[in-house]
C-alpha cells in the first residue's frame, strides 16, 4: 500500500530502552509514512533506563528504520531531551545523515516555528524567561541548570518536576501542572516572536491557540509513545495530531521485513553496506593486479637483462690486464 506523504512528522518521548516503550507500534507508524522532514523532539532514547541492559530487537529496529528513512532522503533532526541529554554535548553535529541539535527553528508557510523538548521549563517561568533573553547562551544555560537540578534531586532520592518519567508512564499527571507548562511555553514563544511552538516533555498531546496580552501562538505537543502513541503531522499548511489507536489502516503498513528480522539479521543488515563496499574494493584491487601481470613480467625481463649486463661488465673488468 502506498505510504502517506507528509511534509513534517514530529515524534517525542519514545523512551527507547525502557519497558514502557511501544516500539512495535512506532515501527508500524514509521513504515506507513514518507515524510520530507522527520523531527525527533527529545527523549527518543532513555539513556537512564538503558543502564539496566534492556534494549530489545524491536527497539533496535526503530533506530534502523530512522536511519533507513534518512538514507532515502528524509531530512532527520534529532533534538535532545532530558532523558537523552548525553547528546547535548554534540549540538550541531551529524550522526551520519541525522543532525543533532538542542532546538530547531523553521519557517513554515510564513510562520516562525520553534521545536524544542521543553524540559527547560522545569524551572520557574521567571527564571526561564529571563535567561532566554540572552539567546543561545541563555538556552544552553537552562539546559545545564536542568541537568544540575535533576542530578541534585537524584542524590537526595527525589524526582524532578513537573513531569517525572514514572508519573508520565503511569498516566498520573497533574492537569494543573500541564496547563501551567503549556501557558509558560506559549508565553515564551510569544515573547520570542514565534508563531508556532512545538514541544514534548509533558507526554500530553495537544494542539491549541494560547493568547496573552502580547499576542497569541499555536501550541503543539506531540505526546509520547509510552502511553498515548501519538505524533504531530504537518501537511497542506496545517498541523494535526496523529493517534495510533484511531488509525484503521496500520495493519496494512506493517513492515514485514523488519518485523520478522531477528537481532542477527538486523546486525547483518546494518553491516551489509560496509561489506559491499569492502567486496567492491577487493574486486578493484584484483582487477588492477591482473592488469599489471603482463607489465610485471615485462619489467622482470628488463631487470634480468640489465642484471646480466652488469655481471658481464664486471667479468670483463676483471679480465683486463693489470
Amino acid at each position: 500500500m502506498k505510504k502517506r506523504r507528509l511534509e513534517i512528522a514530529v515524534l517525542s518521548d519514545v523512551h527507547l530502552g525502557s519497558y514502557a516503550c511501544h516500539a512495535e507500534e512506532l515501527l508500524t507508524y514509521l513504515s506507513s509514512i514518507d515524510p520530507k522532514i522527520l523531527i525527533l523532539n527529545g527523549d527518543i532514547l532513555d539513556t537512564r533506563k538503558m543502564r539496566n541492559n534492556y534494549f530489545p530487537p524491536s527497539h533496535l529496529k526503530v533506530i534502523k528504520k530512522v536511519f533507513s528513512l534518512a538514507s532515502k532522503g528524509t531530512e532527520v533532526h534529532f533534538i535532545t531531551g532530558n532523558h537523552d541529554e548525553t547528546f547535548r554535548k554534540i549540538d550541531g553535529l551529524y550522526m551520519g545523515a541525522i543532525k543533532v541539535s538542542n532546538r530547531l527553528t523553521l519557517k513554515l508557510n510564513g510562520k516562525n516555528t520553534l521545536f524544542f523538548h521543553g524540559d527547560i521549563f522545569d524551572f520557574s517561568f521567571h527564571l526561564t524567561h529571563w535567561l532566554l533573553k540572552f539567546g543561545s547562551f541563555g538556552f544552553d544555560s537552562l539546559l545545564k541548570l536542568s541537568k544540575l537540578k535533576t542530578n541534585s534531586l537524584r542524590l537526595i532520592g527525589k524526582k524532578n518536576s513537573p513531569f517525572s518519567y514514572l508519573e508520565s508512564a503511569l498516566g498520573e499527571r497533574d492537569s494543573e501542572q500541564i496547563s501551567l507548562f503549556e501557558q509558560n511555553v506559549a508565553k515564551m514563544a510569544i515573547n520570542q516572536h514565534y508563531d508556532h511552538i512545538v514541544c514534548g516533555h509533558s507526554h500530553f498531546p495537544n494542539k491549541r491557540i494560547i493568547e496573552t496580552a502580547k499576542g497569541e501562538c499555536l501550541y503543539l505537543n506531540s505526546g509520547d509513545w509510552v502511553e498515548h502513541m501519538t505524533a504531530l503531522e504537518y501537511s497542506f499548511k496545517r498541523w494535526k495530531i496523529y493517534r495510533y489507536e484511531n488509525d484503521k489502516l496500520t495493519s496494512f503498513y506493517m513492515d514485514e521485513e523488519l518485523k520478522s528480522m531477528d537481532i542477527n539479521e538486523l546486525i547483518t543488515t546494518l553491516t551489509h553496506r560496509k561489506s559491499k563496499e569492502t567486496q567492491k574494493r577487493v574486486k578493484v584491487i584484483t582487477a588492477i593486479s591482473n592488469s599489471l601481470k603482463p607489465l610485471s613480467k615485462y619489467l622482470l625481463d628488463v631487470l634480468l637483462f640489465f642484471l646480466c649486463r652488469q655481471i658481464f661488465d664486471v667479468y670483463n673488468w676483471y679480465r683486463l690486464p693489470r
